[in-house]
């Protein structure tokens, strides 16, 4: 088979001729139909990632395709089943052996692009603002990198839940895809102040950043009194440093968000999550963006579209299924 195989850190990734993987004990294999790019994938090539594989490793993080094979003791998705999978790896190839248990199985009428760019943008954004954050209808959330593939879905999502929400990214292009998706109001990262421009329109009372930086720092400075600001991820590089002070006279809460963690300590609220998404995709209230879709062959051209910010939402690749 065919795979996108990271051997070293240091050099770039090649798609290679690789031996067809056997599931084992509690596993299925997946004739993968499409695999969604995350910036995480990014990470795990220069091996900063908080959970990099050993290498050599299959990069592609969630996948969706058609059950293949059943391993030693592993009851189903029966085989022929459409699925999508959370796998952490292994997705970028023509076959992927994953955890049964992180199957999902999918709607008949849902096409495999969308559900390999559903799982982790749609799910970090609910989980965040509805579990964590607490959402309520009539509060200002504030999304940073509101164009891309976890912060678009932050936006659909908090104008589902009631919010006003203020979308925040870089450029007319990025930004037009945001009110698109949904945004109140919009603030071009690029020749605006984000905190005067926040606190014009009331301050904000929910903070969703994949960005950090500055932008976390102004964003932290327009918020109200009572909000809660969400670290989802660091695009831009720098980790942001949290004055504690300020947490206490504005009484802010700061509350981290890794969606992959609760899949290990508490997969109920992925479950619960995720039964919610699709209900919702089902509705049409919900829909993917996908900028761009790029055959197996030409991977690294795809992860060029993230690491160079050319994309909007999500980027998927296809393996012709």
């Amino acid at each position: 088979m065919r795979a996108y195989q990271i051997t070293s850190h240091e050099t770039r990734p090649e798609v290679l001729d690789l031996p067809m993987p056997e599931p084992g004990p509690g596993e299925i294999r997946v004739k993968v139909g499409a695999c969604g790019l995350n910036f995480a994938d990014l990470l795990m090539q220069k091996g900063t990632y908080q959970e990099t594989p050993a290498l050599p490793f299959i990069g592609g993080m969630e996948v969706a395709g058609v059950v293949d094979a059943l391993g030693p003791d592993t009851d189903g998705p029966a085989v022929g089943t459409r699925v999508a999978v959370f796998g952490g790896q292994g997705g970028l190839a023509e076959y992927g052996c994953f955890d049964a248990s992180r199957a999902v199985p999918l709607p008949d009428d849902m096409p495999f692009e969308d559900a390999a760019a559903f799982l982790i943008a749609y799910g970090t954004s609910h989980v965040a603002l509805d579990y964590r954050a607490r959402l309520q209808p009539g509060e200002t959330l504030l999304v940073l990198g509101a164009a891309g593939g976890v912060g678009l879905t932050a936006v659909e999502i908090g104008k589902l839940m009631g919010a006003n929400v203020i979308a925040c990214a870089r450029g007319a292009d990025k930004l037009e895809v945001a009110k698109k998706a949904g945004a109140d109001h919009l603030i071009d990262a690029t020749n605006e102040d984000i905190r005067s421009v926040v606190k014009s329109l009331g301050g904000a009372d929910v903070v969703y950043d994949p960005v950090g930086g500055e932008q976390w720092k102004a964003a932290f400075r327009a918020c109200n009194p009572e909000a809660r600001l969400l670290p989802i991820g660091f695009a831009s590089g720098e980790v942001p440093q949290v004055p504690t002070n300020h947490l206490l006279v504005k009484n802010l809460t700061v509350m981290g968000l890794y969606w992959g963690g609760y899949i290990a300590f508490k997969p109920q609220v992925v479950v619960d999550s995720l039964t919610t998404l699709f209900q919702w995709y089902g509705e049409g209230r919900i829909k993917p963006h996908v900028s761009n879709t790029l055959p197996l062959e030409q991977t690294n051209e795809a992860m060029d579209l993230l690491r160079k910010r050319k994309s909007t939402g999500k980027v998927v690749v296809t393996m012709g299924l």
